[in-house]
């Protein structure tokens, strides 16, 4: 281990995680706050209701938008290391414009398709004109090119802040609804406010820090002139869309087919479950969020990055490790303290998605190096099959088990996941010499 903290590289990681890790142990105590308002001023039934609001816009982003922060990252920090402003400009120009097209559609598709979902949800007339409301949050939600400037500039503590300010306002929302007793109404409020704000401040910091690089114009959306300078650019944002619109299926949507499928209440119990895996997942998030931008200025032909992705995953694994003992000891009595006992069955499906939480772990550098090779249409394909069985493997398991087959569907999902990048990794990592390498200065030796 001291060997490896030798490595510049390495220890550029570990920094920006704990910048990141900074912001997301407030934003994970106040997110449970939030939770916590939410469940005990509400009955279940509303709290699910709630729960399927807030998912079904999630997933709706999720399904459409592009993942413009990974193209930033993939074509700008390369460009920032070479020192090539226009070329940068130009990878910025085009994210914008890809997050402005796919906002527009995304709010468009989900009004449309929601009067056509609002039964299957368990939406009553008044909430389905709300959830209709929350849908105007969607374009703000689909836009990630923000976060790809801060990550390509390495500025992960502007990040750690906005990651801090959105569930304080959640927090602050949802304590006062609580104890001003205003109900259903006054959490949707409450999220939709905090939302609305924290990707505004995102926006912020991303343009205050161009300007203090004098990258001036980069704000300008633009799409078809703008991708013919950039060599690959509609077949990664393609690639990476469609993988992650497969990942939201997967994931996002999980809770929405849960509330489909066994109601509104067992979505809400379901979700309670999920918020613990997030929340004990997060070193990995982190380590993944700083650990991609890191790899990107490193030569892909040598060993070294891949031993990066081994010693990353290897510390993440092992703090998933200790944060699976620790939910196991404080699970149960954290449930009923923070949202009371009406939730406790909650706990049943956070001990069966335990094993999934290491196993996520240890696999997050995976898509990294997949996408610094170049590999990103293998490992869509490998998300597809590993998707696709997943998606069987719930609703099945759900008609079969209740709520209880979702938890055992997710810890399948999850392993195979894991599994089939794990095979595309090795293989990427064998023929790592055919690989071509963009950037031709290296940082942090």
């Amino acid at each position: 281990m001291k060997h490896w903290f030798s490595d510049g590289a390495f220890r550029t990681i570990i920094r920006n995680s704990a910048y990141l890790g900074s912001g997301n142990v407030a934003s994970a105590l106040l997110g449970l706050l939030a939770l916590s308002c939410a469940g005990k001023g509400m009955s279940t039934e509303m709290f699910g209701v709630l729960i399927v609001i807030q998912s079904y816009t999630k997933a709706i982003s999720d399904f459409v938008k592009f993942q413009t922060w990974q193209f930033v990252v993939q074509f700008g920090t390369p460009a920032l290391v070479s020192k090539n402003v226009q070329r940068f400009r130009d990878v910025i120009s085009f994210s914008f414009g890809l997050d402005i097209a796919s906002g527009v559609v995304a709010v468009l598709g989900g009004m449309l398709l929601l009067p056509l979902l609002s039964k299957a949800l368990g939406l009553d007339a008044e909430s389905f004109w709300l959830a209709m409301f929350y849908c105007t949050l969607i374009p703000s939600m689909t836009s990630s090119t923000p976060t790809g400037i801060l990550r390509a500039v390495d500025r992960f503590d502007l990040i750690a802040i906005q990651q801090a300010i959105k569930p304080f306002l959640l927090a602050v929302g949802s304590v006062i609804a609580y104890f001003g007793d205003f109900g259903f109404m006054g959490f949707i409020i409450a999220s939709y406010a905090s939302n609305l704000v924290g990707g505004t401040l995102f926006w912020w910091f991303a343009a205050r820090e161009l300007r203090h690089r004098n990258i001036h114009n980069a704000l300008r959306p633009g799409l078809l002139d703008v991708a013919h300078r950039i060599e690959g650019a509609w077949n990664f944002v393609w690639t990476t869309n469609i993988a992650h619109s497969i990942w939201a299926a997967r994931n996002s949507c999980s809770t929405v087919l849960v509330g489909i499928i066994l109601g509104p209440a067992a979505a809400g119990l379901f979700k309670i479950a999920m918020t613990f895996f997030d929340a004990t997942g997060t070193p990995a998030k982190l380590l993944e969020k700083s650990f991609y931008p890191e790899i990107m200025r490193l030569d892909p032909r040598t060993k070294r990055p891949w031993l990066l992705g081994l010693r990353s995953a290897v510390l993440a694994g092992g703090i998933g490790i200790l944060v699976a003992l620790v939910v196991m000891v404080v699970g149960k009595p954290l449930i009923s303290v923070v949202f009371g006992y009406k939730y406790l069955q909650a706990y049943d499906l956070i001990e069966i998605m335990l094993s999934a939480i290491v196993v996520s772990m240890l696999g997050f550098p995976q898509e990294s190096l997949l996408f610094m090779a170049g590999k990103q249409q293998a490992f869509l394909v490998a998300q597809t099959l590993a998707s696709a069985c997943y998606i069987v493997m719930l609703v099945a398991l759900s008609h079969a088990f209740g709520v209880s087959g979702s938890a055992f569907a997710f810890f399948g999902g999850q392993c195979l996941d894991m599994l089939s990048s794990l095979i595309l990794t090795l293989w990427a990592y064998r023929r790592r010499n055919l690989l071509r390498f963009s950037a031709p200065l290296e940082s942090n030796q």
